[in-house]
């Protein structure tokens, strides 16, 4: 049977001429338009050779025809795997060899660069520019796709792939099908009360779970409108906001708009929700946010593998600091992190989840996928964690000491091991540390070799040549040790707890 993320595309007929994406310069696309437009970019796939279950990589700029091949992508049966516009080469060609994508869709300007790493796994490239230029852009449009029948896909078939940070430090893919994304769509449409009259400021990047799946596949399934901004600007947040009902953000974008004066209960009185994600909202930006406008944020709780778990409800309390109780037909527990056991209310343990929205496993890794879950089916997700007595959710911490900054996974496994390979270091340990704008700073404790003297902006430019930017470290802090227990290993609490207050 078959049951397609975007299955008829639009959730009704009558919304055919209504207005679907509009741009920041006012120009906008009806539903129609982005029929049409997905599906020419699903014939150009084809058109290339990519078949069903193929990979097709992009690494592009925001813009509608990114969207188009995004979903154009779903509806031809093949599998997306978004890039991070900031990864650098050695970073992306970890990818490529990994996934073996047919075709790699790069922006013009990176084309020669993707084609020499492409050329090592075999990949096709193809460009897609943000006003519609590149090779892939000509050719969908050259298309006549009038006919276009979507490829059928089941529910287990492979929609996407996303990297996500890994145990060694190295990404792994996790493998999201069809009815991952579409149940979780799904699920968030009702829980949020979205509709064909509601308009979302979508200013999320389209690499990253939130900006492509909640903001992007939401909306659309409920026939709702999107302001498509290219990127996050307080300014211009607030100017649309008249026309909008909805934003999606992460802690930045309230943080910022707090920082502008023009944010005021007038300005947001045509707003009937704001939602933040991707890393922990403060308590006080939350507080701070409902004395400005009126609106309490609602906080939710996802990542890569799951899609949205939890979230503070739409009637009823939002509890700043929470995350708010397990969404319909998702299972939310806390165990004890070695053995599994269930906890009581208010016992910290490891977060595990369960539902249609949790990940098939990760791509070409089987042990890892067994790891990763209890023989129950619950999903580790190394989040450690409590539910209270009234079943709200509260995240404490986490496992493996994942730093999440600016809604983006950070593992520092990745970043030390580009740090202790520069001339003049012997040891490195990388922390998050509270920051009000990004939720957590990557920081750096470095341990120079003897004679040595670091200079902080020399490894910080070298960090910029290999890793994307929000890997590279806001200040790197030289120490004569780092502090270990009994079994040599660094203490990365102590250190946590050292640097606390370092950007305040």
């Amino acid at each position: 049977m078959t049951n397609h993320l975007f299955d008829g595309l639009m959730p009704d007929d009558r919304l055919g001429d209504r207005t679907c994406l509009i741009l920041a310069d006012g120009s906008s696309l009806s539903h129609d338009d982005v029929a049409s437009g997905t599906a020419r970019h699903a014939a150009a796939l084809v058109a290339v050779g990519v078949k069903p279950g193929d990979r097709v990589a992009a690494q592009v700029d925001k813009s509608i025809e990114a969207v188009f091949l995004y979903i154009g992508c779903v509806r031809a049966g093949a599998v997306f795997l978004p890039l991070n516009t900031a990864y650098m080469p050695a970073e992306l060609d970890y990818f490529l060899r990994d996934a073996e994508p047919a075709l790699v869709v790069a922006s013009p300007d990176r084309r020669e660069t993707m084609e020499q790493l492409a050329h090592r796994t075999g990949a096709r490239v193809e460009t897609l520019g943000v006003h519609g230029d590149g090779t892939f852009a000509a050719l969908a449009a050259s298309l006549d796709a009038s006919s276009w029948k979507t490829v059928e896909r089941t529910p287990d078939d492979l929609a996407a792939i996303l990297y996500t940070s890994g145990t060694t430090g190295r990404p792994k893919g996790a493998m999201l099908t069809h009815g991952n994304l579409r149940s979780n769509a799904e699920t968030l449409v009702d829980a949020w009360r979205f509709t064909s009259a509601d308009v979302l400021i979508h200013a999320l990047p389209m690499f990253h779970t939130h900006g492509l799946f909640v903001a992007t596949n939401v909306a659309l399934l409920a026939g709702a409108g999107m302001v498509f901004l290219p990127k996050f600007n307080p300014g211009e947040v607030l100017d649309w906001m008249s026309r909008a009902t909805v934003l999606m953000g992460v802690p930045t974008f309230y943080t910022r708009l707090l920082d502008d004066a023009r944010l005021t209960r007038e300005t947001a009185s045509g707003m009937r929700l704001f939602i933040s994600g991707s890393a922990p909202l403060l308590a006080d930006t939350h507080r701070a946010f409902a004395e400005r406008t009126g609106h309490a944020i609602l906080e939710r709780y996802g990542m890569t593998e799951t899609g949205m778990n939890t979230s503070n409800p739409f009637d009823g309390e939002r509890v700043p600091g929470s995350v708010g109780p397990a969404l319909k037909g998702i299972s939310v527990r806390v165990t004890e992190p070695e053995s599994g056991a269930p906890l009581g209310t208010d016992e910290i343990g490891m977060i595990e989840v369960r539902g249609p929205n949790v990940l098939s496993g990760y791509w070409k890794k089987p042990e890892a996928t067994k790891e990763s879950f209890r023989e129950d089916g619950f999903f580790i997700t190394g989040d450690l964690g409590k539910i209270d007595r009234n079943g709200y959710v509260w995240i404490l911490g986490r496992g493996k000491d994942l730093v999440i900054t600016g809604g983006f996974n950070v593992y520092p496994k990745e970043v030390e091991l580009e740090i202790d390979a520069l001339a003049g270091v012997n040891e490195s340990a990388v922390i998050g540390v509270p920051h009000s704008d990004f939720g957590e700073a990557v920081v750096a404790i470095v341990v120079p070799e003897k004679g040595a003297v670091p200079d902080e902006a020399a490894i910080i430019a070298d960090l910029r040549k290999r890793l994307a930017a929000y890997k590279v470290p806001k200040r790197i802090i030289v120490v004569d040790e780092l502090p270990r227990n009994t079994m040599a290993k660094v203490q990365k609490n102590l250190l946590r707890e050292r640097h606390a207050g370092l950007f305040e």
